[in-house]
């Protein structure tokens, strides 16, 4: 027979013997800590597509390596035309 008393759940015929008439709670896993986010990408420039001014600012906002096609990239950023930027 289970009652409650309280905010806690009593169950008389499931407890051990010796147990009779403890409380049984039930209990939660605690939840993961958030995980930290990275930088946000800066805001674009007015009239154009945005692009990082240099490889230190890429790595700074967490977006080194950036790729061609990718928002940040930049011609400037890659030295040898492979599409990879700040590699």
């Amino acid at each position: 027979m289970q009652r409650w008393v309280g905010s806690v759940l009593r169950t008389a015929s499931a407890a051990p013997s010796g147990s009779a008439g403890r409380a049984r709670s039930c209990t939660t896993a605690p939840r993961p800590a958030p995980q930290p986010q990275g930088a946000p990408a800066p805001a674009p420039r007015q009239g154009g597509a945005f692009e990082y001014k240099n490889c230190d600012a890429a790595r700074a906002a967490g977006a080194a390596p950036v790729y061609r096609g990718d928002y940040g990239y930049g011609p400037h950023l890659d030295r040898d035309n492979d599409g990879i930027g700040c590699e």
